[in-house]
């Protein structure tokens, strides 16, 4: 599809009607991945702490393409500057195998098995065999060129950032630095969850679901459905709209986080009238499931009022295209959106929590984290009412569209929930980016 095209199906001005086919065209889904995943932006990998050991390795995904996040040697006068984390593309650079198999691991080189060509773990090409041909008496039979050079010939490697233990990678060379990219309304919230602190893994979850990818960075940029479609949100006081809350964006609409504080639940007929997921008389057998404790990193500087403080118990961030970031209480993950055509994306939850947390509170994010993943208490419904959205996508064709119009049509921070504005400035930025 070339852009005049596009542009002519999407006639209406502003983001608040985004049309159906944004979700459901093939076409556009390619331009998607060439523009943004592999385009100048940065897209989560994994966490370091997914390869804590000199030679361990995972296997990951930057868009439909599947990279290896590795920990290499660094060199002593890059000690402090390098982190050694390597990311490169699963792709031998001879026939174009796609060879790691092992979804994890710990190797001192690749090789692929068809022609044996082997690479560092920095993507170099270290050798390969005959590459200067098999002597045949006085002759020498085949070899590579002469002027072939094993420092051009290497695996594809991506450029790697690596922000208080997450791991970010990018095709491009033109992507701004990470810090820059995330904005300097984002990192005061990465920096309240990570900054200072060693990760521990807890563990992981995947699940496929039958939606476009798009439309899970709108559930966790819509603080409108959480108090509605989920019972477990709006009966225990988790999330829902009488709760004081703000959303944050990024100067280009791309990124955000929505911020709120727990209240007591209970019923506020104001925002649990006709609301049929509220459940007044809905009790725990084990009440351990939502046992939260505050901790001290939860009360920071307020970024948005100099000279006051704030203590949200959630904070559910965005970071365009890939990854959302979750503290829901004491239950941490990210959770990495991995595209699989227009109709359908992986999602992988990885739980952790800090080196230095009690046995107890590691239980307990254990325990909260039940609330999360594909079977997850709230979770379940969110991939549920996805597969829906799709299906009544696909349904209607090319002229239909979806109304996002809570709190108006602009594309301004809140500080409240009742409003749509954090979809609006994605796909506005989305539009933008994709020409359209």
């Amino acid at each position: 599809m070339n852009a005049p095209q596009a542009l002519s199906r999407w006639s209406r001005e502003g983001s608040s009607r985004v049309p159906f086919w944004a979700y459901t065209d093939p076409q556009v889904y390619q331009r998607e991945l060439e523009r943004l995943f592999y385009g100048p932006h940065w897209c989560y990998v994994g966490l370091e702490a997914e390869i804590p050991k000199l030679f361990d390795y995972k296997l990951s995904w930057v868009g439909e393409r599947q990279v290896i996040m590795v920990r290499d040697r660094v060199a002593p006068a890059d000690q402090g500057r390098d982190s050694g984390v390597r990311v490169i593309e699963n792709r031998c650079a001879h026939r174009g195998v796609r060879f790691v198999k092992q979804p994890q691991g710990s190797v001192r080189s690749f090789t692929c098995p068809y022609h044996q060509w082997t690479y560092k773990l920095n993507g170099e090409l270290a050798g390969l065999p005959f590459r200067n041909g098999v002597k045949d008496g006085d002759s020498v039979n085949g070899g590579m060129p002469a002027d072939f050079d094993l420092k051009a010939n290497g695996m594809t490697r991506l450029r790697v950032a690596v922000l208080h233990g997450l791991v970010f990678a990018t095709f491009s060379p033109d992507a701004e630095p990470l810090e820059e990219y995330l904005g300097p309304e984002l990192m005061p919230w990465l920096d309240r969850i990570f900054k200072g602190r060693t990760l521990t893994l807890l563990g992981i979850n995947r699940q496929r679901i039958p939606g476009n990818w798009k439309l899970m960075m709108e559930n966790i940029k819509d603080p409108y459905h959480p108090g509605l479609l989920h019972t477990w949100f709006v009966t225990f006081g988790l999330w829902r709209a009488d709760q004081k809350s703000r959303m944050v964006m990024d100067a280009q609409g791309r990124h955000a986080v929505m911020i709120s504080r727990r209240n007591d639940g209970g019923e506020n007929r104001q925002v649990t009238e006709g609301v049929t997921s509220f459940k007044a008389n809905m009790t725990l057998k084990d009440d351990r499931l939502l046992d939260v404790v505050p901790e001290p990193w939860w009360t920071v500087p307020d970024p948005g009022r100099p000279g006051e403080s704030i203590t949200p118990t959630v904070t559910m961030i965005t970071l365009f295209p890939s990854v959302i970031i979750q503290q829901q209480v004491n239950s941490l993950s990210t959770r990495h959106i991995v595209p699989r055509g227009e109709g359908e994306f992986d999602f992988v939850w990885t739980h952790f929590g800090f080196a230095d947390d009690t046995p107890e509170m590691t239980r307990r994010r254990l325990r909260q984290a039940n609330l999360f993943g594909p079977a997850g208490f709230v979770s379940a419904d969110d991939g549920e009412v996805i597969e829906f959205s799709q299906q009544g996508f696909s349904q209607w064709g090319e002229d239909g569209s979806t109304l996002c119009e809570l709190g108006g049509t602009d594309c301004a921070p809140t500080e409240h929930m009742v409003t749509e504005t954090l979809i609006r400035s994605m796909y506005a930025y989305w539009r933008r980016v994709m020409e359209l």
